[in-house]
Protein backbone atom coordinates (compact mmCIF):
# COMPACT_ATOMS: atom_id res chain seq x y z
CA UNK A 1 0.00 0.00 0.00
CA UNK A 2 1.25 3.62 -0.34
CA UNK A 3 3.32 4.84 2.69
CA UNK A 4 1.89 7.22 4.95
CA UNK A 5 2.79 10.88 5.49
CA UNK A 6 6.40 11.26 7.03
CA UNK A 7 5.05 13.59 9.97
CA UNK A 8 2.74 10.63 10.92
CA UNK A 9 5.43 8.15 10.55
CA UNK A 10 7.57 10.86 12.91
CA UNK A 11 5.14 11.08 15.66
CA UNK A 12 6.33 9.08 18.76
CA UNK A 13 4.40 6.57 21.07
CA UNK A 14 2.62 7.82 23.97
CA UNK A 15 4.52 6.20 26.53
CA UNK A 16 1.70 6.99 29.11
CA UNK A 17 -0.82 5.09 26.70
CA UNK A 18 1.43 2.43 26.37
CA UNK A 19 2.14 1.86 30.14
CA UNK A 20 -1.96 2.24 30.95
CA UNK A 21 -3.22 -0.01 28.26
CA UNK A 22 -0.64 -2.64 29.72
CA UNK A 23 -2.45 -2.47 32.62
CA UNK A 24 -5.81 -2.60 31.77
CA UNK A 25 -4.53 -6.27 30.41
CA UNK A 26 -3.09 -7.13 33.41
CA UNK A 27 -5.71 -8.54 35.79
CA UNK A 28 -5.87 -6.79 39.72
CA UNK A 29 -3.07 -4.21 38.31
CA UNK A 30 -3.26 -0.87 40.47
CA UNK A 31 -3.30 1.69 38.09
CA UNK A 32 -1.56 4.81 38.90
CA UNK A 33 -0.67 6.29 35.62
CA UNK A 34 -3.65 7.80 34.19
CA UNK A 35 -5.22 11.17 35.62
CA UNK A 36 -9.02 9.89 35.56
CA UNK A 37 -10.31 11.30 38.54
CA UNK A 38 -12.36 8.45 40.44
CA UNK A 39 -15.67 10.09 41.54
CA UNK A 40 -19.07 9.92 40.74
CA UNK A 41 -20.71 13.02 37.94
CA UNK A 42 -23.13 14.67 39.92
CA UNK A 43 -26.28 13.62 38.90
CA UNK A 44 -27.57 17.30 37.79
CA UNK A 45 -24.56 17.17 35.31
CA UNK A 46 -25.37 13.34 33.86
CA UNK A 47 -29.44 14.34 33.97
CA UNK A 48 -28.56 17.81 31.90
CA UNK A 49 -27.04 15.39 29.23
CA UNK A 50 -29.87 13.13 29.49
CA UNK A 51 -32.70 15.52 28.98
CA UNK A 52 -31.09 16.70 25.57
CA UNK A 53 -31.08 13.01 24.33
CA UNK A 54 -35.02 12.86 25.42
CA UNK A 55 -35.72 16.30 24.04
CA UNK A 56 -34.08 15.02 20.83
CA UNK A 57 -32.02 18.37 20.45
CA UNK A 58 -29.46 16.39 18.68
CA UNK A 59 -28.83 18.67 15.94
CA UNK A 60 -25.44 20.69 14.95
CA UNK A 61 -25.07 23.50 17.63
CA UNK A 62 -22.86 26.70 16.47
CA UNK A 63 -19.30 25.96 15.59
CA UNK A 64 -18.59 27.94 18.96
CA UNK A 65 -20.79 26.04 20.87
CA UNK A 66 -23.97 27.13 22.84
CA UNK A 67 -24.40 30.67 23.62
CA UNK A 68 -25.26 30.07 27.25
CA UNK A 69 -22.05 27.37 27.65
CA UNK A 70 -19.73 30.06 26.06
CA UNK A 71 -20.78 32.79 28.67
CA UNK A 72 -20.76 30.19 31.54
CA UNK A 73 -17.10 29.16 30.72
CA UNK A 74 -16.39 33.17 30.23
CA UNK A 75 -17.93 33.80 33.28
CA UNK A 76 -15.54 31.03 35.23
CA UNK A 77 -12.66 32.49 33.91
CA UNK A 78 -13.33 35.91 34.76
CA UNK A 79 -14.22 34.84 38.02
CA UNK A 80 -10.79 32.45 38.34
CA UNK A 81 -8.40 35.16 37.24
CA UNK A 82 -10.08 38.29 38.03
CA UNK A 83 -10.00 39.85 34.63
CA UNK A 84 -13.40 41.81 34.79
CA UNK A 85 -14.38 45.23 33.26
CA UNK A 86 -12.64 46.69 30.66
CA UNK A 87 -10.19 43.92 30.60
CA UNK A 88 -12.89 40.98 30.97
CA UNK A 89 -13.59 37.81 28.54
CA UNK A 90 -16.51 37.48 26.88
CA UNK A 91 -18.51 35.15 25.20
CA UNK A 92 -17.41 35.73 21.84
CA UNK A 93 -14.05 34.89 22.86
CA UNK A 94 -14.63 31.44 23.82
CA UNK A 95 -14.71 28.35 21.76
CA UNK A 96 -16.18 24.96 23.13
CA UNK A 97 -13.92 22.17 22.16
CA UNK A 98 -13.74 18.50 21.97
CA UNK A 99 -11.83 18.59 25.27
CA UNK A 100 -8.72 20.29 25.92
CA UNK A 101 -6.65 17.96 23.34
CA UNK A 102 -8.98 19.09 20.49
CA UNK A 103 -8.45 23.03 21.72
CA UNK A 104 -4.42 22.30 21.33
CA UNK A 105 -4.58 20.69 18.16
CA UNK A 106 -7.20 24.04 17.40
CA UNK A 107 -4.95 26.96 18.61
CA UNK A 108 -1.91 24.72 16.84
CA UNK A 109 -3.60 24.89 13.92
CA UNK A 110 -3.94 28.64 13.81
CA UNK A 111 -0.49 29.46 14.81
CA UNK A 112 2.09 26.95 12.84
CA UNK A 113 3.15 26.50 9.20
CA UNK A 114 4.95 23.71 8.51
CA UNK A 115 8.69 24.14 9.60
CA UNK A 116 7.73 26.87 12.49
CA UNK A 117 9.26 25.78 15.93
CA UNK A 118 7.01 25.42 18.93
CA UNK A 119 8.90 26.09 22.30
CA UNK A 120 7.40 23.48 24.55
CA UNK A 121 8.42 22.25 28.38
CA UNK A 122 10.88 19.53 28.56
CA UNK A 123 9.30 17.81 31.20
CA UNK A 124 5.73 18.47 29.37
CA UNK A 125 2.51 16.91 28.61
CA UNK A 126 3.37 14.23 25.63
CA UNK A 127 0.81 15.76 23.35
CA UNK A 128 2.71 19.25 23.10
CA UNK A 129 5.15 17.40 20.70
CA UNK A 130 2.66 15.00 19.66
CA UNK A 131 0.20 17.35 18.07
CA UNK A 132 2.75 19.78 16.52
CA UNK A 133 4.44 17.08 14.45
CA UNK A 134 1.01 16.12 13.04
CA UNK A 135 1.34 19.82 11.55
CA UNK A 136 4.57 19.57 10.28
CA UNK A 137 6.03 22.27 13.20
CA UNK A 138 9.06 21.54 14.92
CA UNK A 139 8.46 21.10 18.96
CA UNK A 140 11.49 22.39 20.74
CA UNK A 141 12.07 21.62 24.17
CA UNK A 142 13.01 24.41 26.90
CA UNK A 143 14.56 22.73 30.15
CA UNK A 144 13.19 22.57 33.45
CA UNK A 145 15.50 21.20 35.70
CA UNK A 146 15.22 19.33 38.87
CA UNK A 147 18.13 22.12 40.61
CA UNK A 148 15.86 24.78 39.81
CA UNK A 149 12.78 22.70 41.04
CA UNK A 150 11.44 22.03 37.79
CA UNK A 151 10.95 25.81 37.12
CA UNK A 152 11.21 27.48 33.73
CA UNK A 153 13.81 30.37 33.43
CA UNK A 154 13.50 32.92 31.02
CA UNK A 155 17.03 33.30 30.11
CA UNK A 156 16.86 29.04 28.95
CA UNK A 157 14.05 29.49 26.78
CA UNK A 158 15.05 33.09 25.57
CA UNK A 159 18.58 30.97 23.90
CA UNK A 160 16.60 28.66 22.08
CA UNK A 161 14.41 31.60 20.21
CA UNK A 162 14.66 31.44 16.24
CA UNK A 163 13.46 33.33 12.97
CA UNK A 164 11.32 30.38 13.16
CA UNK A 165 10.09 30.59 16.34
CA UNK A 166 6.08 31.26 16.76
CA UNK A 167 4.71 29.48 19.77
CA UNK A 168 5.48 29.61 23.50
CA UNK A 169 3.66 26.89 25.31
CA UNK A 170 2.99 27.43 28.94
CA UNK A 171 1.63 24.59 31.57
CA UNK A 172 0.42 25.64 34.90
CA UNK A 173 -0.30 23.48 37.09
CA UNK A 174 2.13 21.21 35.56
CA UNK A 175 1.34 17.90 34.04
CA UNK A 176 3.63 16.24 35.34
CA UNK A 177 5.05 17.96 38.00
CA UNK A 178 2.55 19.86 39.28
CA UNK A 179 4.40 22.71 39.65
CA UNK A 180 3.13 26.16 39.34
CA UNK A 181 4.61 29.17 37.79
CA UNK A 182 4.41 32.36 40.13
CA UNK A 183 2.61 35.52 39.54
CA UNK A 184 6.23 37.12 38.73
CA UNK A 185 7.41 34.55 36.52
CA UNK A 186 4.09 34.33 34.63
CA UNK A 187 4.43 38.12 33.87
CA UNK A 188 7.88 37.72 33.13
CA UNK A 189 7.10 34.69 30.39
CA UNK A 190 4.30 36.97 28.83
CA UNK A 191 6.69 39.77 28.46
CA UNK A 192 9.15 37.80 26.58
CA UNK A 193 6.69 36.51 24.40
CA UNK A 194 5.79 40.12 23.27
CA UNK A 195 9.52 40.54 23.44
CA UNK A 196 9.95 38.40 20.81
CA UNK A 197 6.51 38.77 18.76
CA UNK A 198 5.64 35.04 19.86
CA UNK A 199 2.33 33.15 20.61
CA UNK A 200 1.37 31.91 23.71
CA UNK A 201 -0.73 28.66 24.44
CA UNK A 202 -1.85 28.41 28.05
CA UNK A 203 -2.80 25.01 29.09
CA UNK A 204 -4.46 25.41 32.36
CA UNK A 205 -6.47 21.66 32.45
CA UNK A 206 -5.65 22.18 36.35
CA UNK A 207 -6.67 25.58 36.87
CA UNK A 208 -8.97 24.36 40.00
CA UNK A 209 -6.33 22.44 41.77
CA UNK A 210 -3.62 24.53 43.45
CA UNK A 211 -2.65 23.94 47.14
CA UNK A 212 -1.39 27.27 49.26
CA UNK A 213 -0.32 29.19 46.09
CA UNK A 214 -2.90 31.01 43.68
CA UNK A 215 -3.39 30.39 39.84
CA UNK A 216 -2.04 32.89 37.59
CA UNK A 217 -3.39 32.77 34.20
CA UNK A 218 -0.90 34.50 31.34
CA UNK A 219 -3.84 35.96 29.75
CA UNK A 220 -4.01 38.20 32.92
CA UNK A 221 -1.16 40.07 31.26
CA UNK A 222 -2.03 39.98 28.02
CA UNK A 223 -2.83 43.23 25.82
CA UNK A 224 -6.78 44.00 25.52
CA UNK A 225 -6.37 44.71 21.97
CA UNK A 226 -5.97 42.95 18.61
CA UNK A 227 -2.73 43.68 17.93
CA UNK A 228 -1.41 43.33 21.30
CA UNK A 229 -2.76 40.14 22.33
CA UNK A 230 -1.56 37.17 22.36
CA UNK A 231 -2.73 34.52 24.61
CA UNK A 232 -4.46 31.44 23.96
CA UNK A 233 -6.05 29.83 26.53
CA UNK A 234 -7.01 25.86 27.08
CA UNK A 235 -9.08 24.62 29.58
CA UNK A 236 -11.22 21.65 30.15
CA UNK A 237 -14.15 19.95 32.31
CA UNK A 238 -12.05 16.39 32.06
CA UNK A 239 -10.29 17.26 35.10
CA UNK A 240 -12.38 20.14 37.25
CA UNK A 241 -15.59 18.09 36.90
CA UNK A 242 -14.34 14.66 36.15
CA UNK A 243 -16.04 15.03 32.91
CA UNK A 244 -12.92 12.78 31.37
CA UNK A 245 -15.48 10.66 28.69
CA UNK A 246 -17.47 13.97 27.70
CA UNK A 247 -15.48 15.06 25.71
CA UNK A 248 -15.46 19.61 26.57
CA UNK A 249 -13.47 22.01 26.76
CA UNK A 250 -12.99 25.90 26.05
CA UNK A 251 -10.55 27.94 24.11
CA UNK A 252 -10.09 31.55 24.75
CA UNK A 253 -8.51 32.91 22.29
CA UNK A 254 -7.72 36.73 21.85
CA UNK A 255 -9.88 39.07 20.05
CA UNK A 256 -10.51 39.67 16.11
CA UNK A 257 -10.21 36.39 15.63
CA UNK A 258 -13.80 34.99 15.58
CA UNK A 259 -14.07 34.49 12.07
CA UNK A 260 -10.83 32.55 11.63
CA UNK A 261 -11.63 30.64 14.38
CA UNK A 262 -15.26 29.49 13.25
CA UNK A 263 -13.79 28.61 9.83
CA UNK A 264 -10.79 26.18 11.38
CA UNK A 265 -13.36 24.81 13.76
CA UNK A 266 -15.59 23.60 10.79
CA UNK A 267 -13.31 21.63 9.02
CA UNK A 268 -11.84 19.83 12.99
CA UNK A 269 -15.02 19.03 14.18
CA UNK A 270 -17.79 21.51 13.30
CA UNK A 271 -18.99 21.56 16.47
CA UNK A 272 -19.21 19.64 20.03
CA UNK A 273 -21.95 17.15 20.66
CA UNK A 274 -24.85 18.86 22.33
CA UNK A 275 -25.54 16.55 24.79
CA UNK A 276 -21.89 17.09 26.28
CA UNK A 277 -22.40 21.05 25.89
CA UNK A 278 -25.63 20.89 27.96
CA UNK A 279 -24.13 18.63 30.51
CA UNK A 280 -21.08 21.34 30.97
CA UNK A 281 -23.49 23.96 31.20
CA UNK A 282 -25.03 22.32 34.52
CA UNK A 283 -21.49 21.52 35.31
CA UNK A 284 -20.78 25.10 35.22
CA UNK A 285 -23.65 27.13 36.34
CA UNK A 286 -24.80 24.20 39.33
CA UNK A 287 -23.76 23.03 42.47
CA UNK A 288 -20.01 23.13 43.08
CA UNK A 289 -19.49 20.64 45.54
CA UNK A 290 -17.99 18.06 43.62
CA UNK A 291 -14.98 20.70 42.61
CA UNK A 292 -14.37 21.27 46.59
CA UNK A 293 -14.46 17.80 47.29
CA UNK A 294 -11.94 16.32 44.63
CA UNK A 295 -9.57 19.18 45.92
CA UNK A 296 -9.59 17.75 49.08
CA UNK A 297 -9.01 14.50 48.27
CA UNK A 298 -6.50 15.69 46.23
CA UNK A 299 -5.29 17.10 48.33
CA UNK A 300 -5.35 14.41 51.07
CA UNK A 301 -4.13 11.98 48.58
CA UNK A 302 -0.65 14.19 47.36
CA UNK A 303 0.17 14.69 51.63
CA UNK A 304 -0.29 10.36 52.36
CA UNK A 305 1.38 9.64 48.71
CA UNK A 306 4.59 12.55 50.32
CA UNK A 307 4.51 10.60 53.73
CA UNK A 308 5.23 7.60 51.86
CA UNK A 309 7.18 8.15 49.78
CA UNK A 310 9.69 10.25 52.78
CA UNK A 311 9.53 6.44 54.17
CA UNK A 312 11.11 4.98 51.59
CA UNK A 313 13.84 7.87 51.28
CA UNK A 314 12.50 8.59 47.65
CA UNK A 315 12.90 12.06 46.32
CA UNK A 316 9.93 13.87 44.71
CA UNK A 317 9.01 17.67 43.92
CA UNK A 318 6.55 18.74 46.19
CA UNK A 319 3.31 19.16 44.04
CA UNK A 320 1.70 22.76 44.35
CA UNK A 321 -1.24 21.64 41.98
CA UNK A 322 -2.41 18.80 39.47
CA UNK A 323 -3.13 15.92 40.72
CA UNK A 324 0.39 14.54 40.29
CA UNK A 325 3.68 13.66 42.33
CA UNK A 326 6.78 13.24 40.43
CA UNK A 327 9.28 11.07 41.91
CA UNK A 328 12.76 10.02 41.18
CA UNK A 329 13.40 6.01 41.11
CA UNK A 330 16.71 6.60 39.42
CA UNK A 331 17.68 3.96 42.28
CA UNK A 332 16.15 1.42 40.57
CA UNK A 333 15.67 2.43 37.34
CA UNK A 334 18.96 1.79 36.02
CA UNK A 335 18.99 4.81 33.73
CA UNK A 336 16.33 3.25 31.45
CA UNK A 337 12.90 4.36 33.01
CA UNK A 338 10.28 3.26 30.31
CA UNK A 339 11.49 -0.66 30.81
CA UNK A 340 11.53 -0.48 34.53
CA UNK A 341 8.14 0.79 34.71
CA UNK A 342 7.20 -2.08 32.17
CA UNK A 343 8.98 -4.71 34.32
CA UNK A 344 7.95 -3.05 37.97
CA UNK A 345 3.86 -3.78 36.48
CA UNK A 346 4.99 -7.05 35.23
CA UNK A 347 6.67 -8.00 38.78
CA UNK A 348 4.38 -5.85 41.57
CA UNK A 349 1.04 -5.37 39.14
CA UNK A 350 1.55 -1.34 39.59
CA UNK A 351 1.49 0.92 36.27
CA UNK A 352 3.33 4.16 36.97
CA UNK A 353 4.05 6.60 33.64
CA UNK A 354 7.58 6.92 32.75
CA UNK A 355 9.20 10.08 32.84
CA UNK A 356 10.54 10.05 29.22
CA UNK A 357 6.57 9.87 28.15
CA UNK A 358 7.31 13.93 29.11
CA UNK A 359 10.67 14.80 27.84
CA UNK A 360 14.30 13.47 28.28
CA UNK A 361 14.67 15.20 31.43
CA UNK A 362 12.19 12.86 33.03
CA UNK A 363 14.61 10.16 32.64
CA UNK A 364 14.72 8.66 36.15
CA UNK A 365 11.78 9.77 37.54
CA UNK A 366 8.11 8.48 37.71
CA UNK A 367 4.56 10.27 37.26
CA UNK A 368 2.09 8.98 40.13
CA UNK A 369 -1.31 9.69 39.78
CA UNK A 370 -2.96 10.94 43.18
CA UNK A 371 -6.84 10.98 41.73
CA UNK A 372 -8.01 7.83 42.91
CA UNK A 373 -8.89 6.22 46.05
CA UNK A 374 -6.40 6.43 48.63
CA UNK A 375 -5.89 2.83 49.76
CA UNK A 376 -5.24 1.82 46.28
CA UNK A 377 -2.59 5.07 45.96
CA UNK A 378 -1.11 3.70 49.34
CA UNK A 379 -0.76 0.26 48.30
CA UNK A 380 1.35 0.85 45.77
CA UNK A 381 3.42 3.28 46.75
CA UNK A 382 4.42 0.16 49.19
CA UNK A 383 5.15 -1.91 46.46
CA UNK A 384 8.43 0.96 45.13
CA UNK A 385 11.86 -0.19 46.51
CA UNK A 386 12.90 1.63 48.77
CA UNK A 387 15.99 3.85 48.36
CA UNK A 388 19.21 2.80 50.40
Amino acid sequence: MPELAAHVRDVPVNQIREITEAAWRTPGALVLSIGEPGFPLPRHVLEAGMACLDRDETNYTPNAGLPALREAFAARFRERTGLNGETGIGADRVYVVDGAQQGLHFAMSLLLSPGDEILIPNPGYPTFAMTSRLLNAVPVGYPLYPEHSFQPRTADIEALITERTRVLVLNSPSNPLGAVLSEDMTRELVELARRHDLWIIADECYEAFTYDVPHVSPAKYDGGTPGDARVFTSLTLSKTYGLTGLRIGALICPPGLEQKMDNVMESIVSCVASPSQYAALAALTGPQHYVREAHQHYRENRDAASAALDAKGIPYLTAEGAFYLWADVSHASGGDVRGWVRRFLNDSGVALAPGTAFGSIGEGWVRIALCGRKDELLEGLSRLPARD
